[in-house]
């Protein structure tokens, strides 16, 4: 069978990857399959859906495959590892969808590679479906993110603390060339591989940087910018990654590799889920500086490409990563001033954000339902938000300081609630909603709850009559303190 597949990146130097084929598996069931992003990407549905279990198993290879597996290092809670690669994840190929936007096709847990280390190349069911169920309500969410186009039950145990259902996921991706990727090369002090690299991501991701006076300082430049607006995302969400290595940042400026990653519910600063992220480096308000700190990473490895001179090229990269924290502080405060309903803009308006999340963070005030309920505050119904907050907590000071500032504001109030209301969600991946629906489908066999978690994702934006407990924060009882890797 063919799936209209290529395999640019295949035409790189062997020492990029590793060729490999998936290793097959004992019983094959397709659990979850994304027809929305099957239809994008232009594949024939019926197909899918027929051979759907032996293709997204990896137990058959399309014939115009080319399967290989990444190589790259990377920063792991800032210590450097000098070789990781994809030790359980294999790159089947590319497709171009109906938008003409080419796209990587992989398979994540389809069994050893040379990179896999002392690892089983396996995956559990739970991290997978995860992957699945978090990358497309981020996609749902208007985040650049990788996506998911299926999960398949492999019919075997894989063996972590404890034995579990094994999986596979297809993640679909812009590519999955990571900070990391040049690291590998720039470790062993391969120029050459650094140079077509950057020539094979500028063709992909970067093409109106071709004809640069400098390509790679100008590349430095736009993977900056795209990081200070995904930074700016995931704040304005309250979304935390968890595990934000340089092997987990995407050139693309895609959200990748959903490990431990969570979303807040009462805000915090300082929020940290990773049970692998003791010192808190990747905690939620941690995030934009480890971004810059990352970007560091990879602009050491573009020196030599942009200046032959060591000190010229140190300045003119440190300008750029220097650059990045005014570029982000200005991309989240446009996200927050929508938030709150703001469209026009005024210096003040950066005090009036800091001064409603500290005070939602002195109350434990929810991130999620105090923005959306919010836009009701425009009717003057405040008693839905008011009754997140102690009345002590000064919240009815700052919505008078804000009403003083809607007056001056062009939009009528009916307009304003509406944008709010699309800014603004009603449903995120309530961390304790996600736990209980993995539970449900990994113990149990019970795939009902995790389906009816994704529909309601699908449509994070719109009130869904009947579905109002989903919107809620856990009891105490069901709050979820850790979340894990499940590598």
């Amino acid at each position: 069978m063919q799936l209209g597949l290529q395999n640019t990146y295949a035409d790189l130097p062997s020492r990029f990857y590793a060729r490999v084929r998936p290793a097959p598996v004992r019983d094959p069931r397709l659990v979850a399959f994304n027809s929305r992003l099957a239809e994008e990407l232009g594949f024939d549905l019926n197909a899918l859906e027929r051979e759907g279990a032996t293709l997204f198993s990896g137990n058959q290879t399309p014939d115009d495959a080319d399967p290989i597996a990444l190589a790259y290092a990377g920063h792991q809670f800032g210590g450097f590892v000098p070789s990781l690669g994809d030790g359980r994840a294999i790159l089947l190929g590319e497709r171009v969808g109906r938008d003409g936007v080419r796209r990587d096709i992989q398979l994540k847990g389809s069994g050893r590679t040379p990179f896999s280390r002392n690892g089983d190349g396996r995956a559990a069911i739970g991290p997978m479906l995860r992957e699945y169920l978090i990358s497309e309500a981020m996609h749902a969410l208007g985040i650049p993110t990788t996506r998911s186009l299926a999960v398949v039950t492999t019919g075997e145990q894989v063996a972590r603390e404890e034995l579990l259902p094994g999986a596979v996921l297809t993640r679909v991706a812009a590519s999955h060339i990571r900070v990391g990727t040049f690291e590998y090369f720039a470790a062993r002090n391969d120029r050459e591989a650094v140079s077509q690299l950057l020539d094979y991501v500028i063709s992909r991701h970067y093409p109106e940087t071709r004809n640069a006076d400098v390509p790679a300082l100008v590349v430095l430049e736009a993977a900056a910018l795209r990081q200070a607006a995904l930074m700016a995302d995931w704040l304005s969400i309250g979304f935390i990654h968890g595990v934000m290595n340089t092997d987990n940042m995407a050139i693309s400026g895609e959200t990748i590799d959903y490990g431990p990653c969570a979303f807040m519910d009462h805000y915090a600063a300082n929020t940290v889920f990773s049970s692998i992220d003791h010192g808190g480096r990747y905690a939620y308000g941690n995030q934009p500086a480890i971004a810059q700190w990352n970007l560091a990473r990879f602009a050491e490895t573009l020196l030599p490409l942009i200046d032959s001179d060591d000190g010229k090229a140190i300045e003119l990269a440190t300008a750029v990563v220097r650059d990045f924290m005014p570029a982000f502080d200005a991309r989240l405060l446009a996200r927050m001033r929508r938030k709150i309903g703001l469209a026009s803009e005024k210096e003040s308006d950066a005090e009036l954000v800091s001064a409603l999340l500290a005070t939602m963070q002195s109350a434990g005030a929810d991130f999620t339902l105090t923005f959306r309920r919010l836009a009701r505050c425009i009717d003057a119904d405040d008693a839905s938000l008011l009754e997140l907050f102690a009345p002590s907590s000064g919240i009815a000071d700052w919505l008078r300081r804000w009403r003083e500032r809607l007056a001056n504001e062009p939009q009528d109030a009916a307009e304003r609630a509406a944008k709010m209301r699309r800014v603004n969600p009603a449903f995120i991946p309530r961390n304790h909603r996600v736990e209980a629906a993995l539970e449900a489908a990994s113990t149990h066999g019970n795939f009902g709850p995790y389906h009816e978690l994704l529909n309601i994702l699908e449509h994070p934006y719109d009130d869904q009559p009947g579905r109002g407990e989903f919107e809620q924060p856990p009891a105490p009882a069901e709050r979820v303190l850790r979340t894990f890797c499940g590598t």
